[in-house]
């Protein structure tokens, strides 16, 4: 096994091997779609060649399919699960990221030619809040009544406190915005 310098995207690989067991990068890409790619976005391209560098580094095993589409399924090893291990059980020093585009164009906010580009700005990250918010609590409704009651539901929740800000925060934006163009 060789030494490769293990990145998010390798962490994100690898715990979803060992959750949901051989998976083939499309398998990935749907498992990311539906749950850490709410709040981890990455090119999902990264699924498609990651796999392929662990499995060469030996943190994962590659079958690959005789016939048809040729496609490749990857299970975790126990190098990958002991990589897994240490990285959960690492501290995690660095702080919180966000890339929010709304919010890149509110800081120019001053550079914009009309007053009501921003108010609108504001609306349109309201709506897109808002229905996230929503999507989030019917998501929590779904896992609850399934009595999901996993990591996996405990970090949804902190999607649905995020949304909730960020509502309460794009409605202050608004109402500001709509008060200056009163003035």
């Amino acid at each position: 096994m060789s030494t490769v310098n293990l990145t998010p995207t390798s962490h994100v690989v690898l715990g979803l091997i060992a959750r949901k067991g051989p998976s083939t990068s499309y398998e990935l890409k749907a498992a990311v779609a539906n749950s850490i790619g709410n709040f981890w976005p990455f090119p999902h391209a990264q699924l498609y060649t990651e796999p392929a560098r662990l499995a060469a580094a030996g943190y994962l095993n590659e079958e690959r399919e005789e016939g048809g589409r040729h496609r490749r399924t990857y299970s975790i090893t126990d190098s990958g699960r002991q990589a897994l291990a240490e990285w959960i059980a690492a501290p995690t020093p660095t702080g919180y990221e966000v890339r929010d585009p709304g919010l890149l164009k509110l800081f120019f906010g001053d550079l914009a030619q009309a007053p009501s580009d921003l108010e609108a700005l504001a609306a349109a990250q309201l709506e897109a809040h808002a229905t996230r918010l929503e999507e989030y609590r019917e998501l929590d409704r779904l896992l609850e009544g399934m009595g999901v009651h996993d990591h996996a539901r405990t970090t949804l929740s902190f999607g649905l406190v995020y949304e909730e800000g960020a509502v309460r925060f794009w409605q202050q934006v608004q109402r500001e915005h709509r008060e200056r163009g009163s003035r």
